[in-house]
């Protein structure tokens, strides 16, 4: 594998994808398939995961995270959507970590050749079948989705009276518009604009919804847990010139900030804290730089409990328990997810929800699925963005912040 790492694989519209500065999985075709709507929908791809492990006839010398039968996922955020939540085992996996790199070959046919020879052949036939036929900036237009600036202007200034009427702490509100493309979108190239651009972020493809994603819900590898909080948003293209010190002064120094910050750090901690033995959460944040953003961040870990049968929690069951932060609902989160689906005026599918990949010893990564769309058809891309309300925030700025990231994606899609 070439320093580019997984971006040479990148050359499929159809790839499911989740990868990190040249790191992650690709996956290739389909072998299994699981759907899902309403509030059962984790448990019930849990289930089906669980039991696709227990039937499997696995050959894995390796034993490393991600090798081995792996599904690719992404969740609807609100039980009441219309968003099928999905499960995806691919034919074929290609993975890299570091210096590590894997193919895995996945079969429902007992008598299928599954040697490394045979892989490695029907891997080549895909990648040559890929192609970039379309060149970044083809062009299109953004155009109004189902909520208007307006609407949500008003939204957020109703998000705003509640929160100061005592009704909640935090509230997240987002809009969606819709990309007109010039010509049909070119996922994979879409997908290598965004691995490029933003290498801090997880690429990631499943199921027709793309992004890069700068936060992490969690990350299982063993018995250890990781999440990347964000919650605090600056827009670069505010910045003057040559101030060296705006971020840390405007941002981590700005009271309205660090308060919406805390509140998503108290959640994913009390939120974890009956499933582990040792939690570390940083007692402040840091600036995360993004070419589009400024985040306050914060990264914690902990040390997941051992069940009574020596097992710990999946990526996916832990994704269950995070779902949703206060990062991307808000604060109590009941009332929150309320006032989003009185507010809001659209199905948010599975824009905020857990995206990501789980494997058959429980080992994952789940990001939130944010600074992203989904493709509805080959012209049209449809964009969400949001950001977090609290007493002080005003309706225009957060518009403004709304339309700030959504340029990760504007930006690949050539618009």
């Amino acid at each position: 594998m070439s320093e580019a790492g997984l971006l040479d694989y990148l050359v499929r519209d159809d790839s499911l994808v989740w990868a990190r500065r040249g790191d992650g999985i690709v996956g290739f075709g389909e072998v299994a398939r699981f759907t899902a709507r309403g509030a059962e929908r984790f448990d019930g791809a849990r289930r089906w995961w669980d039991a696709i492990g227990r039937a499997a006839v696995v050959r894995n010398p390796l034993g490393w995270p991600g090798t081995g039968p792996a599904a690719f996922a992404t969740i609807a955020f609100d039980a009441t959507s219309t968003w099928p939540s999905t499960l995806v085992v691919p034919r074929l996996i290609v993975g890299r970590r570091g210096d590590e790199s894997w193919l895995t070959v996945i079969s429902d046919d007992p008598d299928a050749d599954l040697s490394v020879e045979s892989a490695e052949a029907e891997l080549a036939l895909l990648l040559e079948e890929g192609s970039l036929e379309h060149e970044l900036g083809s062009g299109g237009t953004l155009q109004p989705g189902r909520i208007s600036d307006e609407e949500h202007v008003a939204a957020v200034a109703a998000g705003v009276e509640a929160i100061r009427a005592g009704d909640l702490t935090k509230l997240v509100l987002a809009r969606d518009a819709v990309a007109e493309l010039d010509e049909p979108v070119a996922v994979a190239q879409v997908l290598r604009e965004l691995a490029l651009r933003y290498s801090d972020c997880w690429t990631y493809s499943v199921r027709g919804l793309v992004g890069a994603t700068p936060e992490m819900l969690v990350r299982v590898t063993g018995t250890t847990a990781q999440a990347r909080v964000l919650a605090g948003t600056l827009d670069r293209a505010t910045a003057p010139a040559g101030d060296a010190g705006y971020a840390d002064r405007v941002l981590a120094g700005d009271e309205k900030q660090r308060h919406e910050h805390q509140l998503a750090i108290d959640s994913l901690t009390r939120q974890l804290g009956p499933l582990v033995d040792t939690m570390t959460a940083p007692a402040e944040p840091f600036v995360l730089q993004l070419p589009n953003v400024w985040h306050l961040a914060s990264d914690v870990e902990a040390q997941l409990t051992l069940h009574d049968d020596g097992r710990t929690p999946s990526a996916l069951d832990l994704a269950e328990v995070l779902h949703p932060t206060a990062a991307v609902c808000g604060t109590p989160t009941e009332e929150a997810a309320a006032l989003i689906r009185r507010l809001e005026g659209m199905d948010r599918g599975p824009y905020a929800g857990p995206v990501g990949w789980v494997d058959a010893a429980g080992n994952g990564e789940f990001g939130i699925a944010l600074r992203g769309g989904v493709v509805e058809d080959p012209r049209h891309v449809r964009l969400y963005a949001g950001g977090g309300i609290v007493s002080a925030s005003e309706p225009e700025a957060e518009l403004a912040e709304t339309w700030a990231k959504m340029r990760p994606m504007r930006e690949a899609l050539g618009i």
